[in-house]
């Protein structure tokens, strides 16, 4: 599982490392409404949604499943503009500018797209002029809630008044909040994005990739990003109509999530956090799944049980469990391919041991993984 962006022959200059404040904002909108995701931001989360004005924190509401079960493309307009160029504003209200210049078919498509579906990838026909289209954006608006069905109904009858409605509330955003959150990260975001173009230009695509996230591979041959996710999709980002190009936005709120922005039509957008815990990297998808496979068989489980306290050999673990010699090895194969115990020769013997370290780490690994 994992998220392809095709990017065969693409010349280094049509990568692009910049900050989005738009994209800055919707993050921040999505730490307030699902705080659980981002406990490193518990203190400003808190602090923020006990100041929001009652009207504002309504408007919010009605509004909030684009920043949460989703995270909606109207935060990347530059992405649909091919004038763009793949730059995003300077400011929020040239990101502004942008999401007002999109049509009213893009800007109804991204506003929809209201769970996390395989309906993304395809380039249907607009809600707003297919009555089947229509029909299924109301229907998985109606199971978001009554809230979530009035705006889309809003969107599908005026457009126009949704459009001026929702940019008014994202500059009372600014105004309550993101003005003090933006002065203080922009800095960061800037020098972060210079610090990627530079190693871009002298190092490779690889290494500045690299550094964006363990989460993101270049294979060898150079023709294609390959991003671990838990979802499936793939771009290009060779797509002429857009603009050939791949944008990478920087995000001070983001961890621990990596979004890439794949819709049809669109640029592609990888939306990389700057600031995380000092921990090491996560587990990829594929080693994440090995470890709970391995850690599902009761048999294994009580052998880690040994191998947590101290090292075991083969002899003396099918002693300790009652089974044979064979049978341990069977096991011991399974939890050294998931990575989850260290081995040691001790003359001749050979001894395993738990990675207590490793194990420690499963339960923020796979949070790390649904929610990258």
């Amino acid at each position: 599982m994992s998220v392809t962006i095709d990017i065969a022959g693409l010349p280094p200059e049509r990568v692009v490392f910049r900050p989005s404040p738009l994209a800055e904002l919707c993050t921040a909108l999505h730490a307030l409404a699902e705080p659980g995701h981002h406990p490193g931001l518990h203190g400003w989360t808190t602090a923020t949604n006990a100041g929001l004005k009652p009207d504002l924190a309504d408007r919010l509401c009605e509004a909030d499943f684009l920043w949460t079960s989703t995270f909606s493309d109207i935060s990347l307009p530059f992405a649909a503009l091919p004038d763009a160029q793949g730059l995003p504003g300077a400011t929020l209200a040239e990101d502004l500018d942008m999401l007002d210049r999109m049509s009213d078919d893009l800007f109804a498509d991204a506003a929809l797209e209201i769970s996390c579906s395989r309906l993304y990838s395809q380039n249907g026909p607009s809600p707003l002029v297919n009555a089947k289209a229509r029909k299924l954006a109301l229907d998985r608006a109606t199971a978001r809630g009554p809230r979530q069905l009035d705006f889309a109904k809003r969107l599908l009858d005026d457009p126009p008044a949704v459009r001026s409605w929702l940019r008014r509330l994202f500059e009372d955003c600014a105004e309550a909040f993101f003005n003090d959150v933006w002065h203080r990260v922009r800095v960061q975001l800037a020098a972060d994005s210079r610090h990627k173009t530079e190693l871009l230009r002298h190092k490779g695509l690889a290494e500045a990739l690299a550094e964006v996230s363990p989460a993101i591979a270049l294979p060898s041959d150079g023709s294609r990003i390959i991003v671990d996710k838990l979802g499936s999709g793939r771009t290009t980002a060779l797509d002429p109509a857009v603009g050939t190009g791949i944008t990478l936005v920087p995000s001070s709120l983001g961890w621990p999530h990596l979004w890439v922005g794949h819709a049809p039509g669109w640029r592609p957008v990888i939306h990389y956090p700057v600031a995380a815990p000092e921990l090491p990297g996560p587990a990829s998808v594929e080693l994440l799944k090995l470890r709970l496979e391995a850690l599902s068989h009761q048999m294994r489980m009580r052998m880690c049980r040994y191998l947590s306290r101290s090292a075991f050999s083969t002899g003396e673990l099918a002693t300790a469990l009652e089974i044979t010699a064979p049978e341990v090895s069977r096991h011991i194969a399974v939890l050294k391919k998931a990575e989850l115990i260290t081995t040691r020769r001790r003359g001749r013997y050979v001894l395993h041991q738990l990675d207590l370290t490793v194990v420690a780490r499963l339960g923020s690994d796979f949070l790390e993984g649904v929610l990258r």
